[in-house]
């Protein structure tokens, strides 16, 4: 279903005649295959103007620092023990804000960003053609492949970011997908 931004000039333009016509919100979601959210924003007039929408930034910069020394201070901790001490220092955050903050550097989080606004306004049948997939390995002896350990490029040969290991545990590989057929 399509959000009020998705709404094209010519699907706004239906939504008017129709419901000049007389007919309900509902009848016009149906007939042109969006949310009745949607052409109730769009005849009441608020989805004009609107740029923004998702939750606001919850952390300023100098949180975001707080966070990098944390992380340099504790390499090898979790990501839930890493979000204790980082709302210790005084920044309340969620497990996932602190994963994007520790995980992706500005690079990355360009990249993301340009490919969905790239796809910001794909129908359903551009997204029906997609297929996310993964994979996991996940090792029997030892946890799972012992501790994370948090660095910055050019770190790797640091001896306090190294941790002893075994060459060839026992693992099992799994694969994932998702698409608009369903999970495999």
């Amino acid at each position: 279903m399509g959000k009020t931004a998705d709404l094209t000039a010519v699907q706004k333009a239906i939504i008017d005649t129709l419901k000049r016509e007389g007919k309900t919100q509902k009848e016009i979601s149906e007939r042109i295959g969006c949310s009745q959210s949607a052409v109730s924003r769009h005849l009441s007039g608020k989805s004009v103007g609107w740029k923004k929408c998702g939750k606001k930034r919850c952390t300023t910069r100098r949180g975001d620092r707080t966070l990098r020394k944390i992380v340099e201070k504790y390499r090898f901790q979790t990501l839930g023990d890493l979000r204790k001490q980082w709302t210790e220092s005084g920044v309340e955050t969620s497990r996932a804000t602190v994963h994007r903050r520790v995980l992706l550097n500005q690079k990355q989080q360009q990249k993301r960003l340009t490919w969905a606004t790239e796809k910001q306004h794909w129908t359903v049948a551009q997204w029906s053609k997609v297929l996310f997939s993964d994979e996991s390995k996940f090792c029997m002896s030892f946890g799972n492949q012992g501790a994370r350990v948090w660095r910055k490029t050019g770190e790797k040969e640091m001896p306090k970011c190294l941790k002893s290991s075994v060459k060839y545990p026992q693992s099992v590989m799994v694969w994932g997908a998702m698409s608009a057929a369903g999970a495999n």
